[in-house]
């Protein structure tokens, strides 16, 4: 991915960015991405419904915005070493290391995590390097954008295999003669789905 396209891990704020105010649980608040030309990414600011709806028309535009409730974060003992055995971890790793040759993989994984209803699609923008899936995680608001590598169907079951490996190196990959038929469903699912994000 290019530098324009750079993006690190963004949980949701506790607060809107203009007023300073705290969300409270189940208010209506907007989350935007707007481009940041001095850091060559992204930036993104959480607005509460009025501070966004009195924007002045001069404001910058964002690159994306979304409407969603504020939910308080769920307290759990925080995790500081990655689980490459985890999906969301790996994600998690290969977007901070952000390295051109892992964006089949990390598509892969934002659809496996999509279907897992664990990540939410909020939005997707065209850029000048290609098509930009923006995901928000269902529970912690954490932002993921992912490049969207338009992968060839014929090349889609060979780039599942190899996430199915990094997330269970010591389980043998099933060959196409041992692959059970829900397993082929849900490879067929994923051409399906990769089909269509082509599709102008």
């Amino acid at each position: 991915m290019s530098k324009a396209d750079s993006w690190h891990i963004k949980s949701r704020a506790h607060q809107c960015s203009i007023s300073e105010k705290p969300f409270t649980e189940g208010e209506v608040f907007f989350t935007a991405i707007f481009p940041d030309p001095e850091l060559d990414g992204y930036l993104r600011s959480d607005f509460s419904q009025e501070a966004w709806e009195s924007r002045e028309n001069e404001a910058p535009l964002p690159f994306s915005f979304w409407r969603t409730v504020y939910r308080p974060p769920e307290v759990e003992a925080k995790v500081t070493i990655v689980d490459k055995d985890d999906p969301e971890s790996l994600l998690k790793m290969m977007i901070e290391q952000d390295e051109a040759h892992t964006e089949n993989t990390r598509y892969i994984l934002a659809i496996m995590l999509e279907r897992k209803k664990i990540l939410v699609e909020t939005d997707s923008q065209k850029t000048r390097t290609g098509l930009i899936r923006i995901y928000e995680h269902r529970h912690s608001g954490e932002v993921f954008i992912v490049k969207d590598p338009l992968i060839p169907l014929r090349e889609i079951a060979p780039i599942q295999e190899e996430v199915q490996r990094m997330l269970a190196p010591d389980e043998e990959t099933p060959t196409n003669e041992d692959t059970p038929a829900n397993e082929e469903t849900s490879a067929t699912q994923e051409a399906q789905h990769t089909a269509s994000s082509m599709k102008p």
